[in-house]
């Protein structure tokens, strides 16, 4: 058995205006109960002040899509980290799949941007994942190694990683696609990545971190999904912009 509490995490994308955000993140919260899961909603930087007023009781956690690495400066059209804390975010994606192949973020990106989220005391959800064609070719492994070594490079120098971090591995064949990787098959990469973490940082840091599956997870997956010793939850893209679907997978699919 671990000890690590499961987490349902929606990323709402470039979606839904503020009074869609306002009545979503609503339903969600008279939807759930204590069903022994963190909630977590990524909404758009345009409602996440929106959202944090609304949540303020109901445990569900907020989240930012994404942020840069410096604290301030001449970047126009970014937020820094201190701006997400201010919101209210305890927590930040980085390194979605799309931010990697639409904007042309490298693992060495990722790695500024997670080094200065746990130095502002925001919590990072780093993502990393394979395409088709390198799981197709047979490099799944090495693919995800270099991502994780990549986006992980200020944690391994120390040789030390906050057990707070997550991780979440969306094979990106799957997202938006309808297609899911098998249970078997995110569960052979969840324990590749535990292990890699092992041999990187140590036994007590590979089973305390959580990794969540991202890709198509729906209602009717999740709990098989969920079901596997190495699968702490789950980075749902679509389906957590409807309040039945969402809830529905924070409660296991029940």
């Amino acid at each position: 058995m671990t000890d690590r509490r499961p987490m349902i995490a929606g990323n709402w994308k470039m979606n839904l205006s503020l009074l869609e955000a306002a009545s979503l993140v609503k339903s969600i919260g008279e939807g759930i109960q204590d069903q022994g899961v963190d909630v977590l909603v990524a909404p758009p930087f345009t409602a996440l002040g929106v959202v944090k007023g609304l949540i303020e009781d109901t445990g569900i956690l907020l989240c930012a899509q994404n942020m840069h690495w410096e604290s301030y400066g001449a970047y126009t059209g970014e937020i820094s980290p201190a701006m997400l804390s201010e919101v209210g975010c305890s927590h930040v994606i980085l390194g979605h799949s799309e931010r990697r192949s639409l904007f042309k973020e490298t693992d060495e990106m990722i790695d500024l941007k997670a080094n200065a989220a746990v130095e502002s005391g925001l919590i990072p959800i780093i993502c990393i994942g394979e395409t088709l064609e390198e799981r197709e070719a047979g490099e799944t492994f090495e693919v995800l190694k270099n991502q994780l070594a990549g986006s992980l490079h200020h944690f391994m120098n120390q040789k030390r990683l906050p057990l707070s971090t997550i991780l979440a591995y969306e094979p990106v064949w799957a997202i938006g696609t309808g297609r899911t990787a098998t249970p078997e098959q995110a569960q052979e990469v969840h324990q590749f990545l535990r292990e890699s973490l092992t041999e990187s940082f140590d036994a007590n840091t590979a089973q305390g971190i959580r990794i969540l599956y991202g890709g198509s997870v729906k209602p009717d997956n999740i709990k098989d999904l969920i079901s596997k010793k190495d699968i702490d939850g789950a980075l749902v893209g679509g389906a957590s912009l409807k309040a039945d679907s969402f809830v529905q997978i924070i409660r296991l699919g029940e």
